[in-house]
């Protein structure tokens, strides 16, 4: 008898000692989440932005009582996805993952809707990713200042590669053209980078600003010849890569970014405790090292109103630039 009970003892202490396993501002704060969490990507699986979606989405299934369901919503550029999110219901249970897309979202679709900034609530910017220029190595070009001469001596015979339309290489090089002193250079959209990098290792394009990640295996094998890092510092993993300022474009700096939002309207203590526990996830060692891979740099100290302030700075300094160019959605 005096068994068994020990043993129910065991068990119900057990059972007690479960939610201690939580840190505490996540257990002091109602009952959020009741019911599994759908973060909304509004890309593919399996692309820069989902991956890191799904680690952090792992990581956050492993610390809070429900689990984190990656759900791929894409459609018109990333209007779809972010419109489940803006219309779910106000409880915490749908976040978007979403990236600098959000801030140039209304400045190329002009009949969104939602509004990008009002109808959400910036819970956590997870982190930025510097994008690297490439030029064919055929180019007689060995660095940003003899680049921006030969644009400046032919303006219009050459031609650039991104993304697609709007997309963030896209405004990181019109940012560069502007900032080099309105260079002309032709626009030639692909869908995706893996698209555009045959054209330019056959030199059908002059240059291509890419995300570092996918870009930096193409520079260190020297298919590519690698000008300059967007980022204010130099890369570790390519120490002799300048920045663009330090190559000759002064205040140049653009990274695609990656940031959770909740449907606005969602309660203040459930923000506090989503903020909180992706924070906890993004300053785990492991999580950090895995996201360096990927040229991420984590953002572990993000609160809900400074992820809104750089939302809020992001549009402010991409839209400009989207009507200056005539940007139009694909």
């Amino acid at each position: 008898m005096m068994l068994m009970n020990r043993r129910k003892l065991f068990v119900v202490g057990a059972g007690l000692a479960a939610p201690a396993l939580l840190p505490s501002g996540l257990r002091a704060q109602g009952s959020w989440p009741s019911q599994p969490i759908r973060l909304v990507v509004p890309f593919s699986a399996g692309g820069p932005t989902d991956i890191p979606a799904r680690l952090i989405a792992d990581e956050l299934s492993k610390m809070l009582p429900q689990r984190v369901i990656v759900e791929n919503r894409t459609g018109a550029g990333t209007v779809v996805g972010a419109d489940a999110v803006a219309k779910a219901p106000k409880d915490g249970h749908t976040l978007l993952y979403t990236t600098i897309a959000q801030a140039a979202i209304r400045a190329i679709y002009p009949s969104l809707p939602f509004d990008p900034v009002n109808d959400f609530q910036p819970v956590a910017l997870a982190g930025t990713i510097p994008m690297l220029l490439m030029v064919n190595k055929t180019v007689p070009a060995n660095n940003l200042a003899e680049l921006i001469a030969l644009f400046k001596k032919d303006p219009g015979k050459y031609d650039y590669a991104s993304t697609g339309n709007g997309a963030a290489l896209h405004l990181a090089s019109e940012l560069f053209l502007r900032q080099a002193g309105g260079l002309k250079v032709n626009h030639v959209p692909y869908r995706g980078s893996a698209a555009a990098m045959p054209d330019l290792l056959n030199g059908t394009v002059t240059m291509m600003l890419d995300v570092a990640n996918s870009a930096l295996p193409f520079v260190q094998r020297g298919e590519v010849k690698g000008l300059a890092i967007s980022s204010a510092q130099r890369m570790p993993q390519l120490p002799n890569l300048p920045t663009f300022q330090e190559a000759g474009v002064p205040g140049y700096e653009a990274y695609t970014w990656h940031m959770i939002l909740a449907p606005a309207g969602t309660p203040e203590p459930i923000v506090a405790k989503m903020n909180q526990a992706v924070n906890q996830v993004l300053a785990m060692q492991s999580v950090q090292t895995k996201l360096a891979d990927l040229t991420m740099t984590t953002r572990s100290d993000s609160t809900p109103e400074s992820a809104k302030k750089y939302l809020t700075d992001e549009i402010a300094k991409w839209e400009p630039i989207i009507r200056e160019a005539g940007i139009k959605a694909d």
